[in-house]
């Protein structure tokens, strides 16, 4: 008789279980730690994380699975290959950073954020992220995907007496478990039809599946998208990005900028591409649509915000967000059509990673000017290069590298991967969409990106750059300059080897 007892792969697990374990720690040490000494966390955290990421290293060289099936050790609950190391790089070096913007977001907040609670939060958010890639079972990525989710609610709403974060933290709760519980009935539909949760066993079994439960099992493929439409901030289901952006603190936008696209992205392409190819002629047509919408209304969303609006630039960012999702969308669906789906995701993830380098710099500059300008406008950069040379010459920089235009070469790169992907996969009304879509993008990237050089209306503020916000502009100006410098890193580094 084979034991039921499993030995667990722990280097395997390690980059989430850190995250996790350092978030304990946060919330213990919390207890001990006196008011004036609170500002420890944030190191703890850093550190923490810093760990966390550097436990990718150990992983490079081989694929590694765990929580198996006993009579069936190649169907596995957990598995790290190339495309789960790709996410969880971005997901966990995409919180490093933000890390680095919450110590000032924390240090100015002035107690009305509770420094142990959003640490705690955080981290826990982030091991939920960085489990969700690996995956590959529904059970475990609807834990992984509500593990990532609901500290992220409470995240917004923290700051103590703001009634914007408390509506912005409603919505966001309120879009967001409507989408789980669409997206559970979504999967109990294809378990009732396939009698299996492993992704791996439904793509076997979902192709032969009796006729009398053939729509059950199409019904759930559609419900299932649906839910993660919603996470990914798919139109039409984006509403609650704009208001859920300005209400968070602004290390928490920039973060479900990022890490929360993330999440969604590769819940659908475990979904989609490893659980259910043989429905790809009903997630594909699904997808394009979505995406060709997505992109379409957050560019005009976009172009339409009035720089001297309050917070302007957060809602331009938050705009902007959604339209990055729509291109975001297109190599997946590319993958419903195309001969090489590796090739179409690996441009997803291509395209994922220059978006969060760039956009976590543009959002770190946002929360400098945000320091002396609360009101965050568009309007308030203008003149940012008198005060700041550098700091506005890397936020130029970053707007050009999302608008696809050169010195951004990186950007410029990752936009033609999608382009590629679209039409390899005989999608040309979606690269025309797409093509349309970069023209008007470039408006409003290249209004705000000549703002910064004209001239101050009055005396140019001065932006005093705390230690922890000067790093994280850093390390996202010198990680897009090298790529721009050698962008085929990049594809390199996400031949995803998930099929």
């Amino acid at each position: 008789m084979s034991s039921l007892v499993q030995s667990v792969d722990w280097l395997a697990v390690a980059p989430p279980a850190v995250a996790a374990v350092v978030g304990l720690a946060v919330l213990v040490a919390d207890l001990f730690l006196d008011e004036s000494r609170k500002p420890l966390l944030g190191r703890l955290a850093v550190t923490g994380l810093a760990a966390a990421t550097l436990m990718l290293l150990p992983l490079l060289d081989a694929d590694r699975s765990t929580f198996c099936l006993v009579g069936d050790p190649g169907v596995c609950s957990y598995t790290v290959d190339r495309f789960t190391l790709v996410i969880q790089f971005l997901v966990l070096g995409g919180a490093l950073l933000t890390a680095l913007l919450s110590v000032t977001a924390l240090k100015d907040a002035d107690k009305r954020l509770p420094e142990g609670e959003y640490w705690f939060l955080f981290l826990s958010s982030v091991a939920g992220a960085a489990l969700l890639p690996a995956s590959r079972d529904f059970a475990t990525l609807v834990v992984a995907l509500e593990v990532a989710s609901l500290p992220a609610f409470a995240l917004v709403g923290l700051r103590h007496g703001d009634r914007k974060s408390s509506e912005a933290a409603l919505k966001f709760f309120l879009s967001s478990v409507t989408a789980t519980a669409v997206s559970l009935l979504g999967i109990s539909f294809v378990y009732a039809a396939t009698g299996t949760l492993h992704l791996t066993l439904v793509a076997e079994r979902v192709q032969t599946v009796d006729g009398q439960l053939h729509t059950l099992a199409q019904a759930g493929v559609v419900l299932t998208l649906v839910g993660f439409a919603f996470k990914t901030a798919a139109v039409p289901f984006h509403f609650w990005v704009p208001d859920t952006y300005v209400g968070a603190p602004l290390p928490i936008a920039a973060y479900l900028s990022v890490i929360g696209k993330a999440v969604g992205f590769t819940g659908l392409i475990l979904v989609t591409v490893v659980a259910l190819p043989s429905y790809a002629e009903v997630w594909g047509p699904a997808l394009a649509t979505l995406a060709a919408l997505t992109m379409t209304v957050g560019n005009v969303g976009a172009l339409a915000q009035q720089a001297t609006r309050a917070y302007s630039a957060v809602r331009l960012l938050a705009w902007s967000s959604v339209g990055q999702a729509g291109y975001l969308l297109v190599p997946i669906a590319a993958a419903a059509y195309s001969g090489d789906a590796e090739k179409s995701i690996g441009s997803t993830l291509a395209y994922a990673l220059m978006y969060g380098a760039v956009n976590l710099g543009a959002f770190a500059v946002a929360a400098l000017v945000g320091r002396t300008n609360s009101l965050n406008r568009v309007s308030d950069y203008r003149g940012l290069y008198a005060s700041s040379p550098l700091t506005a010459l890397l936020l130029a920089f970053f707007l050009l590298c999302l608008a696809g235009l050169p010195p951004g070469i990186i950007g410029l790169f990752a936009k033609v991967t999608v382009f590629s992907a679209a039409v390899d996969a005989g999608l040309g009304w979606l690269t025309v969409v797409m093509a349309v879509n970069v023209v008007v993008a470039l408006v409003y990237y290249l209004r705000w990106t000549a703002l910064l050089f004209h001239a101050p209306e009055g005396a140019p503020a001065v932006h005093r750059v705390p230690v922890p916000l000067t790093a994280a502009i850093t390390l996202t100006g010198v990680l897009g300059i090298v790529l721009s410098g050698a962008p085929q890193l990049i594809l390199r580094f996400t031949d995803t080897g998930l099929f």
